[in-house]
């Protein structure tokens, strides 16, 4: 196994802390919900995650700045701290067990550490630059990750979150061209779509908008275990842009389906 670095290990204590709060409050009859001015839930079990995380870092990286979902950007170090508290809130609220909090260390813009903890499926995944993709439950119980070998679009697996996002960007028409063109889709949603191309149990997983908090530790995991993460136009993921993650091999196939490339013929309903 590769070396694991003090930022890793922090990442890790960080994650556990995390997970103590938010599965304590899971399902519990007294979680308060509110709406944020984006009309997304949040919920007590939210802040109270980011208060701890950013409460942890002051202590042990008081120099480093922190972006947070809930409470912003504090510090002004090129060494950041990325956290999404629950990613999949709405699931979170309704009991339903795919939610994870999403950790990364930026130094820059370049991601050197990524962790995506998910405690109601007991799983884990962690990225270090350099270092290799893994998942289990702890650095010294772990297996490596690595993307799916899969070569063509038909045999590949597509996951995403929904179809809302695709139609507002005015993108629907490529989309579903894409989820034809594929064997199988299955809308796992959130960190969970991104994760398992990093384990090779998807191929493909696409968002078309997402922060930088909903995605911070995913292209690193993505690069560690031998596949791609890009925004639509193949370059570096960038705040407020779209997501595409694959193994790598399939990856500028499926960025030509989604800008509205060229597909495959279809039969008509005649059969010709």
């Amino acid at each position: 196994m590769a070396d694991f670095d003090d930022d890793l290990r922090l990442a890790h204590v960080l994650a556990d802390a995390a997970d103590d709060i938010s599965l304590r409050r899971f399902r519990s009859l007294d979680l308060h919900v509110d709406t944020k001015p984006d009309l997304t839930p949040v919920s007590d079990a939210d802040r109270a995650v980011e208060e701890a995380l950013r409460s942890v870092l002051s202590r042990a990286r008081p120099r480093d700045a922190i972006l947070g979902e809930e409470y912003g950007h504090t510090g002004h170090s090129r060494r950041c701290w990325v956290v999404d508290p629950i990613d999949g809130t709405k699931n979170y609220v309704r009991g339903v067990p795919v939610w994870a909090t999403l950790i990364a260390l930026l130094e820059g813009e370049t991601p050197v550490v990524g962790l995506v903890s998910a405690p109601a499926l007991t799983r884990r995944w962690w990225a270090s630059r350099g270092g290799g993709t893994w998942s289990g439950r702890s650095l010294t119980k772990a297996s490596r990750c690595t993307v799916s070998g899969v070569e063509r679009l038909s045999d590949a697996s597509l996951s995403f979150s929904s179809l809302h996002g695709w139609e507002e960007q005015d993108r629907l028409g490529s989309f579903l061209s894409l989820t034809r063109d594929v064997w199988r889709t299955r809308a796992y949603g959130d960190f969970w779509s991104h994760v398992m191309v990093a384990e090779g149990t998807v191929d493909i997983a696409a968002e078309p908008e997402l922060s930088l908090w909903d995605a911070a530790p995913v292209p690193l995991l993505l690069e560690e275990a031998g596949g791609r993460a890009t925004g639509l136009d193949g370059q570096s993921f960038t705040d407020g842009g779209a997501l595409v993650c694959t193994n790598g091999t399939l990856h500028d196939s499926v960025l030509t389906q989604l800008n509205g490339g060229p597909t495959p013929r279809r039969f008509a309903v005649d059969g010709t």
